[in-house]
């Protein structure tokens, strides 16, 4: 019989250290286009810098995956943690004696971009060696629940320092990282031998792509997931658009914005049970159809808590989509492979994270607010339609997995 999972001496280790910092990094990615405007008054200034961090991560991404694959993995975490402890560490320093600069802070970001490349598919590529198959799912969903209470914690935490003093927040994620290294220092995590890997650095990453690439179960649920991403992205910006025309303030858009994440943490705390009570093709088609359904409400709701109250319904079934296709993908996934597995993936649906909005900005500027709904709703609902009828989907899961 296994070890429940809050006994789990190294999963409880890992869990409760990336809480922490969890709750530190949202502090400080409220903080920085804060900061960045009260130095330089310039709000285009304010997106570069948060650009950088996002731009850093997609770049990153493909090469973090061959590394993760080659390199002691514990050792990555440990050099994300202080990394990031040092370039946080420096922009307290500059700071508190008046010289921060917009390419200090653009450097930060970027440093930090670049650690959650890497400790992401890191951690990911552990987490099956740190717990028992019949408990990943559970795990991977603890994570989520993890996630997205850092963010809602953290959001908080970091408006209500930068009020007190600018570099308030960012000491505080700097503390939440030193934690997090000292718990990754007592975490053991079974040996492996990592992958030598092809001397051509390029070929590695091709065989990270090939392999999401020509497995079918990964290849359709990441491009479902691709298309979703890409038109609620775009839905997101069309409703807070659509909210202004309709006199919403912006105190309440930022209460319906919130409701995302109080819909991923509900969601998080219920996925390990619906994981199990749903079955895989009822969990993944679950999301898109309760997207679809919602999409198009939108249209008849102008109070923007309803609108908030919306935005949390949509979330609510998304960790168990999650948690039914990485436990999946991981435990499908040869463990010389799962570092690129990953980072691959944070690729993707990172770019579609970034286009989104992109579209959603394109369709309100060419259409009116509620046409631009309509858009979105369209293109998520092709998307679920093809997840409805898909024999791939359909019979997920039913292939064998990697012992």
């Amino acid at each position: 019989m296994s070890t429940s999972l809050a006994r789990n001496r190294n999963y409880t280790l890992l869990w409760s250290g990336q809480a922490l910092a969890e709750v530190g990094f949202s502090a400080s990615l409220i903080a920085f286009p804060l900061l960045v405007l009260a130095v330089t008054g310039s709000p285009a200034a304010s997106g570069l810098v948060l650009a950088v961090d996002a731009a850093a991560q997609l770049v990153a991404g493909l090469p973090a995956g061959v590394l993760v694959d080659r390199w002691d993995r514990r050792r990555i975490m440990l050099a994300c943690e202080a990394a990031q402890a040092v370039a946080l560490g420096s922009l307290v320093l500059a700071l508190v004696n008046g010289v921060a600069s917009v390419a200090h802070m653009a450097v930060v970001a970027a440093v930090m971009g670049v650690c959650r490349a890497l400790f992401e598919p890191a951690e990911d590529a552990c987490l099956p060696r740190l717990v028992p198959d019949e408990q990943l799912a559970t795990a991977v969903a603890m994570n989520s629940a993890r996630t997205s209470l850092g963010q809602m914690a953290g959001t908080a935490l970091g408006g209500a320092l930068f009020a007190v003093t600018r570099w308030l927040p960012f000491l505080v994620d700097l503390l939440t990282h030193c934690v997090a290294f000292l718990t990754l220092l007592f975490l053991r995590v079974p040996a492996r031998t990592p992958a030598i890997g092809d001397t051509n650095f390029l070929a590695d990453i091709r065989a990270g792509l090939r392999w999401v690439w020509q497995l079918r179960e990964i290849r359709v649920t990441a491009l479902c997931a691709v298309v979703l991403n890409l038109f609620f992205g775009a839905f997101y910006l069309v409703v807070i658009v659509l909210a202004q025309h309709r006199g919403v303030s912006p105190a309440v858009i930022g209460v319906m914005a919130a409701m995302l994440g109080v819909g991923g943490v509900v969601g998080s705390l219920l996925a390990p049970r619906l994981h199990r009570v749903l079955g895989p093709y009822v969990s993944i088609a679950g999301v898109f159809w309760a997207v679809t359904v919602l999409t198009p409400v939108s249209l008849l709701v102008a109070d923007g808590y309803a609108l908030g109250g919306l935005f949390a319904l949509m979330m609510v079934l998304a960790p168990t989509a999650n948690t039914t296709i990485s436990t999946h993908q991981l435990l499908l996934t040869p463990d010389e492979l799962r570092g690129r597995l990953s980072g691959v993936l944070a690729v993707a649906v990172g770019l579609a994270g970034v286009l989104g909005p992109v579209l959603g900005g394109v369709l309100t500027e060419f259409l009116a607010p509620t046409d631009a709904v309509v858009v979105c709703a369209v293109g998520i609902a092709l998307v679920t339609a093809f997840v409805t009828v898909s024999p791939t989907l359909r019979r997920y899961a039913d292939q064998e997995v990697v012992s």
